[in-house]
């Protein structure tokens, strides 16, 4: 499955406008030893999240850091399952794209890997991490010397202007939203059109080639985390094609798209305007990449544990070991070098479209009913996923408190009677869920185990398999025909701030408020707790929010954690699962001779 994101794990402490990295509690998911059926695997360290530091100017210059080993030339073979819907920054919203994005986009901030879980937030085409002024609503950048575009024309402050200003445009549906809400308004898309019939933003300034200040209406101490996000990548103004730049994006980054064949391979070959001194972030080591699209986890498995021929030279974004093979694979102990395994940062949810199931009782009897205990077996057992009960995500939530409404601790296999009960209470007792599904082989046990639960209690259940590429596309419509579909969604840091906010935000097509929850009160809440000074109490008030939320309004389903173990290649070295987005990094890769 792919995940939106907007995991960051740091902590913004308000008062100061300081921000600083910190570690959540709790290992959720993080499986503390392998199985104990045949040969042990080695016991796995507790999970930890990533520790996120703001960068200074000097922590911005580049080359990045290399990763033990390192080796530059050669090339890298990424196999996945599927092609990349959106290449345009501006509609990149899930964690795979974005990945993706950092061979060929560039933005003002990013990421530094100073070690292993270890990072820091500096500035990327910026000479640092950004000045903040005005108590917070006035930031300026300054672009470093000599950046380009692929072609060799530089990259300049209107070249940003225009990047973020283009994003108001009709025709962007799908990205992050934050920077042009703080510019603007909420309903940021009435205020400005775009500008494409020559109107432009006042509030983002360009004194010269090189400085861009952006004016907020409010203090945003974190204005430049969200400039990293992948969709606020820089787009050239000349060669802006609008609709068309979604299929033939301008490189800033270390590789050119030398050929795509949707759906089945793209190849990347070296960005010669792209300066590794200037680049603190990315490695950019093999010379070559070939990506090669339309295989299963299943597959992919199986030819990494063969590692036969040009699968030594392989690796993988996101293809998580299935659950016929897991076992197999963490027993293995020849495979230990070659295993990543990382629990997700993300929250999962089933979401209720509640324009369509309107009755509580309804909402309330399938979590009830809902087989948690069955899906996690199903996946793979408690060594691929584990069984949340909550909104927020113990591991990148601080100060998280547990509480379990619908007696999933108790019954994880589900309470069909209390289900059976609740209908009856109910203004339909036999009611229809509409059931739409990302169409993977693994999601396709899923929904057989969700509709035959369901249905055990009264419901009838019409499975609706959705295409993978467009998924989050088809469910993010406020008018979809669907009454319950499954997404993820990640925190910009460890408090409910960028999560409760978000996903029951604004309702827009290709909004994050799946569930089209709307309501005034609790809009009221989050602004209120959103604007608490005290840290403290508000990551508490957040916690208390997640109760009340789900007590008042029940818009979901609390979905599985799950548990990703991967497999690279004998000959790719510098592979890690990147902690933020939960896929593989191609910013440390590179094969071994």
């Amino acid at each position: 499955m792919k995940y939106r994101t907007r995991s960051v794990f740091a902590v913004l402490a308000a008062a100061s406008l300081t921000l600083v990295g910190a570690c959540a509690p709790g290992n959720q998911g993080a499986p503390s030893a392998a199985p104990s059926s045949g040969a042990s695997a080695p016991a796995q360290a507790e999970y930890k999240p990533a520790v996120i530091t703001l960068g200074t100017a000097e922590d911005s210059k580049g080359p990045a850091i290399p990763p033990e080993g390192m080796v530059k030339g050669g090339t890298v073979t990424m196999i996945d399952r599927d092609d990349f819907a959106h290449l345009d920054p501006a509609q990149i919203y899930v964690n795979t794209e974005s990945n993706f994005g950092l061979l060929i986009h560039r933005g003002l901030t990013g990421y530094k890997r100073v070690a292993k879980g270890e990072f820091k937030l500096v500035g990327d085409l910026a000479t640092d991490a950004g000045q903040v002024s005005d108590g917070g609503k006035t930031w300026t950048f300054t672009l470093k010397d000599g950046v380009k575009w692929q072609d060799g024309s530089p990259i300049t402050s209107e070249d940003v202007k225009w990047t973020i200003e283009r994003m108001f445009a009709p025709f962007i549906t799908f990205g992050p939203s934050y920077i042009q809400q703080w510019l603007t308004e909420e309903d940021y898309k009435k205020a400005y059109k775009g500008p494409y019939d020559g109107e432009r933003l006042d509030a983002i300034e360009t004194p010269d080639e090189k400085t861009i200040v952006f004016k907020f209406k409010e203090p945003h101490a974190d204005a430049n985390y969200a400039f990293a996000m992948g969709g606020y990548a820089i787009v050239p103004k000349e060669k802006d094609t609008k609709e068309k730049y979604d299929k033939e994006p301008v490189s800033s980054g270390p590789y050119i798209i030398k050929s795509h064949t949707v759906d089945k391979s793209i190849e990347l070959e070296r960005n010669p305007h792209w300066d590794a001194n200037s680049d603190p972030i990315r490695g950019a080591y093999p010379d070559v990449w070939k990506l090669e699209f339309g295989q299963e986890a299943l597959q992919i498995t199986d030819r990494f544990v063969a590692d036969n021929g040009p699968d030594q030279q392989a690796f993988t974004f996101y293809a998580a070991v299935p659950p016929e093979r897991l076992q197999q694979v963490l027993n293995d102990q020849s495979l230990a070098e070659r295993r990543m395994i990382s629990p997700s940062p993300y929250g999962n949810y089933y979401y209720f479209n509640l324009d369509r199931v309107k009755d509580i009782k309804i909402r309330q009897a399938v979590n009830h009913a809902w087989p948690s205990k069955q899906i996690q077996q199903t996946l793979g057992g408690p060594q691929a996923a584990a069984l949340p009960t909550t909104i927020l995500n113990e591991n990148t939530t601080v100060g998280y408190q547990s509480y379990d409404l619908f007696g999933k601790a108790d019954k994880p296999e589900g309470d069909i009677e209390k289900a059976k009960q609740l209908l009856a209470e109910s203004g339909n007792p036999n009611p229809t869920i509409v059931y739409a599904y990302n169409q993977t082989p693994v999601q396709e046990q899923v929904t057989v185990v969700i509709k035959n639960a369901l249905e055990k209690a009264g419901f009838k259940v019409v499975g609706k398999p959705l295409d993978r590429k467009t998924y989050y596309d088809s469910i993010s419509q406020t008018k979809n025909e669907f009454d319950l579909y499954w997404g993820g969604w990640g925190s910009d840091w460890p408090s409910g701030s960028t999560v409760m906010p978000i996903i029951f935000g604004p309702v827009s097509d290709g909004g994050q408020n799946m569930s089209h929850l709307r309501e005034p009160e609790l809009d009221a809440k989050m602004k209120e707790i959103s604007a608490n000074p005290d840290i403290d109490a508000a990551n508490a008030a957040w916690m208390e929010l997640d109760k009340e939320i789900q007590e008042k309004y029940t818009p979901l389903v609390v979905g599985e954690n799950r548990i990703a173990t991967t497999l690279h290649g004998s000959k790719v070295g510098g592979a890690e699962i990147d902690p933020q987005m939960w896929v593989v990094s191609p910013n440390t890769i590179f094969v071994k001779p």
